[in-house]
């Protein structure tokens, strides 16, 4: 039962990986890295390491995606504001 548990959590991690990697839009990338940081979560935990499981949730799922979102955001308002000075 337990090996078959960690099969599908490694398929599903192996899945959710290629997503991640193949989406192009950085918004929609990171949105897909915070399910891969909950799938890992659930891995670890399936593998009997509930503290590295519980310290994924919080940075892999959580703060990277964050962080990227936050970067993304910046960079697209950095654009415009570019674009709206090249105009004048």
């Amino acid at each position: 039962m337990a090996d078959a548990l960690i099969v599908v959590v490694l398929l599903l991690v192996a899945a959710t990986a290629t997503v991640a990697v193949a989406t192009r839009d950085p918004a929609r990338q990171a949105l897909v890295l915070s399910v891969l940081g909950v799938v890992l979560a659930v891995l670890f935990t399936v593998l009997q390491a509930p503290d590295v499981g519980l310290s994924q949730l919080a940075v892999g799922s959580a703060l990277t995606p964050l962080l990227i979102m936050l970067s993304v955001r910046k960079v697209k308002r950095r654009a415009q504001g570019e674009d709206r000075s090249a105009d004048r």
